[in-house]
C-alpha cells in the first residue's frame, strides 16, 4: 500500500485533520478508527445517563405532587369553559315553561337548571372555581364524577357573606390555557366538600351557661375571621392545613377562647411549630396566645394536629402549653 492510498483512507474514513500526516500506517489509522468510536459511544452513554438522571428527577417530582395535599376555606363559584357551553345553558333555560322561571333572579333561575339531573352534561363540563379572600386561587375537579352535585349546589344563588365552602384534595399542576378559557390555576383533585354558613358553625359551639349569646357569637366570630385570614392561606402548607381543619372542625377552641376573656385575656396570636413527637408522621403544634389586659402576662394553649396525610386530625386536645 502506497503512503497516497493511505493518505487518501485516512482523509475520506476519519477526517481527522484537513492535512493527515502521510506516514501514519494502517495500524496507526485503525487505532484513531478506534478511538473515535469510543468517543462517540462514551457521549452517548453520556447523555443517557443524563436522559436517566432527568427521568429520575421528574418522577421524583411526581411523587412529591402526588402528595401535595390542601385543606382550604373559601367559597366555589363557576364559569363556563366556551360560549358554546354558555349558549346550550340559555337554550336549556329559554325551553323552560315561563311559570317555572317567572321571578327568579338569573343566579337562581342558573341554579335551578344546574341542579336538574337533565341537564347533568352541562355541570360536568362547567368550571368550578375556589375563591380564598375574594383571589381565584384553585381549579377543583372532582375524583369522583358523582361529587359534581356537591359542586354544582355549593354555588348558592344568593350567598350570604358567612357561607364558607371547605375543599379537601390533592394539588395537581396548572391548569392548560384551554382548559378553563384561559383561567390558568392550580387544579385541585377535590377528595370532600364541606358547605355551611358562619352562623351554623358558631351556633353549634358549645359555651357556658352564663355567657351571653351576643359576647359569644362576637369572640367565635373574631377568632374564626383571624385563623382563616392569616397570610396567604392558601391551605396548601401543612401549617394552614392544621389551622383551617382546627377552624371548622375544632370547637373547643372558640370555646377555650371565651373563657379566656371572662378573665380578662385578649387573643393576641397563633404560632405552629413541629411538634416533639413528629417521628414517621408529622404532627404540628398549633399555639395559641392570650394577653392578661393588666398585668400584660402571656398565657398560651395549644392543640396537637396531625397532618401527615390527607385528612389532619386531632392528636391531643386543648392544653395549657409550658415552654421547654
Amino acid at each position: 500500500m502506497t503512503d497516497e492510498s493511505i493518505t487518501d483512507k485516512t482523509s475520506s474514513d476519519l477526517t481527522l485533520d484537513k492535512n493527515p500526516m502521510p506516514y501514519l500506517d494502517a495500524a496507526v489509522v485503525e487505532n484513531k478508527k478506534e478511538k473515535i468510536m469510543d468517543y462517540h459511544s462514551t457521549m452517548h452513554e453520556s447523555c443517557d445517563c443524563h436522559k436517566k438522571e432527568k427521568d429520575h428527577r421528574s418522577n421524583d417530582e411526581n411523587k412529591s405532587l402526588s402528595k401535595s395535599y390542601v385543606y382550604v376555606i373559601g367559597k366555589i363559584a363557576h364559569r363556563f369553559p366556551n360560549k358554546s357551553l354558555e349558549m346550550e345553558l340559555a337554550q336549556v333555560i329559554g325551553n323552560k315553561p315561563g311559570a317555572e322561571t317567572r321571578g327568579l333572579s338569573q343566579e337562581e333561575t342558573v341554579y335551578q337548571a344546574l341542579i336538574d339531573p337533565n341537564n347533568r352534561y352541562i355541570a360536568r363540563q362547567l368550571c368550578y372555581i375556589l375563591n380564598v379572600e375574594y383571589l381565584e386561587t384553585y381549579l377543583l375537579v372532582p375524583s369522583d364524577p358523582l361529587d359534581i352535585e356537591k359542586l354544582v349546589k355549593a354555588v348558592k344563588p344568593s350567598p350570604n357573606l358567612g357561607d364558607i365552602d371547605v375543599v379537601i384534595g390533592r394539588k395537581g399542576p396548572i391548569a392548560p390555557p384551554e382548559m378553563c378559557n384561559g383561567l390558568m390555576l392550580p387544579i385541585v383533585m377535590v377528595d370532600q366538600i364541606y358547605s355551611f354558613d358562619r352562623e351554623t358553625l358558631i351556633k353549634a359551639i358549645p359555651r357556658q351557661t352564663d355567657m351571653s349569646d351576643d359576647q359569644f357569637t362576637r369572640s367565635s366570630n373574631a377568632l374564626f375571621d383571624r385563623i382563616i385570614q392569616l397570610a396567604d392561606n392558601a391551605g396548601s402548607t401543612d401549617e394552614h392545613r392544621a389551622l383551617n381543619y382546627l377552624a371548622v372542625r375544632y370547637d373547643k377552641i372558640y370555646e377555650r377562647t371565651q373563657l379566656m376573656q371572662d378573665e380578662n385575656y385578649s387573643f393576641t396570636g397563633i404560632e405552629v411549630h413541629l411538634s416533639r413527637l413528629s417521628g414517621v408522621r408529622k404532627v404540628l403544634d398549633v399555639i395559641f396566645f392570650y394577653q392578661n389586659r393588666q398585668t400584660l402576662a402571656v398565657s398560651k394553649w395549644f392543640v396537637r394536629v396531625d397532618v401527615t396525610d390527607e385528612f389532619p386530625f386531632l392528636v391531643s386536645p386543648v392544653q395549657e402549653y409550658y415552654e421547654r
